[in-house]
């Protein structure tokens, strides 16, 4: 929620809760799309109400005091309570409605998490319907989701809309996959110029006017990767990789479910990566919306289904 759109501001609240959850600053700025410096001066004015640092350094790991801990949780409870104030009173009933939903997604989610939407849809809502459409660089999502379709997109571009709310499904490390029989499976790591130099296999991208994770990295320091083959899917590119030298860099939790099914081999790269943050997009006027806020919340649960995989074999 924007601090704008808060009609009881519970800004500091939500910083205490996200800085507890992120145990960082800066990560926490990013996710609540503040400035460092608002979010330093928050934890400042924090510290000083409830007399407690909240955040300790220990070893360059920023650690939560036990009254921090407490404190999140107790807060955490007043807003999700003041949340449900600000819900709009049109009856809905998931059990009874014959209403149809429409998510914008990707398929850079790993398939579990639609499944577990799909069966938990069916369970809650067995006479509405829901429809999964794809993401195309051709496609302004912007734009449909301002006139209505679809109700939500998911995304994982760096620099989101700031007029769009978010919610956080998921935060995913960069892995790159191989096939096992290649020699970097072998050798069980590359360095730098390994990386740089080989031939990367990299799907299509989804927008025209956001750069995913890994190009914005790589441009940032200033190299590129030889992107040696091309493919519309994600979910096709993990295929292609079997009987080849082709790297596929991407996040934990898709490259885990596909090395269950597929000889390949999950590698940490060489170079340091940014986050993957993965999160549902929603316009300001559907925000308080009975039938909208049920979504988002079963969104929300399925992606319990990416972290399980994201911490499958984790290194």
């Amino acid at each position: 929620m924007n601090r704008t759109d808060d009609p009881f501001d519970t800004y500091l609240l939500r910083v205490l809760c996200t800085l507890i959850a992120e145990r960082s600053v800066s990560r926490t700025a990013i996710r609540m799309n503040q400035s460092q410096p608002a979010v330093s001066s928050a934890l400042k004015r924090l510290r000083a109400i409830f007399n407690d640092p909240l955040l300790t350094r220990e070893k360059n790991v920023m650690v939560p005091t036990q009254r921090a801990i407490q404190l999140a949780q107790s807060a955490q409870a007043a807003l999700s309570a003041l949340d449900n104030l600000l819900v709009s009173d049109e009856h809905f009933d998931p059990a009874t409605t014959e209403q149809s939903f429409t998510v914008g997604m990707p398929d850079y989610l790993a398939p579990p998490f639609f499944a577990h939407v799909v069966r938990e849809f069916r369970r809650a809502a067995p006479h509405a319907r829901i429809v999964a459409v794809p993401l195309s660089a051709s496609f302004n999502y912007e734009q449909a989701l301002s006139e209505g379709s679809p109700d939500i997109v998911i995304g994982n571009w760096p620099n989101p809309p700031e007029h769009l709310h978010l919610s956080v499904l998921l935060e995913d490390d960069v892995v790159c996959v191989v096939a096992s029989d290649s020699a970097y499976a072998q050798a069980g790591k590359f360095d730098a110029d390994d990386y740089l130099s080989a031939a990367h296999i990299v799907p299509a991208p989804y927008s025209r006017d956001q750069r995913g994770v890994v190009e914005t990295g790589l441009s940032t320091m200033r190299v590129h990767r030889d992107n040696r083959v091309s493919c519309p899917y994600f979910n096709l590119a993990p295929s292609l990789l079997p009987g080849t030298d082709l790297i596929l860099t991407t996040g934990r939790h898709f490259a885990n479910y596909h090395a269950q099914y597929l000889p390949l081999t999950v590698l940490d790269p060489p170079i340091e990566f940014p986050f993957m943050r993965f999160y549902q997009l929603w316009h300001p006027s559907r925000h308080r919306s009975a039938s909208h806020v049920w979504l988002r919340g079963m969104l929300t649960a399925a992606a319990q289904e990416l972290r399980t995989l994201r911490d499958m074999h984790r290194k």
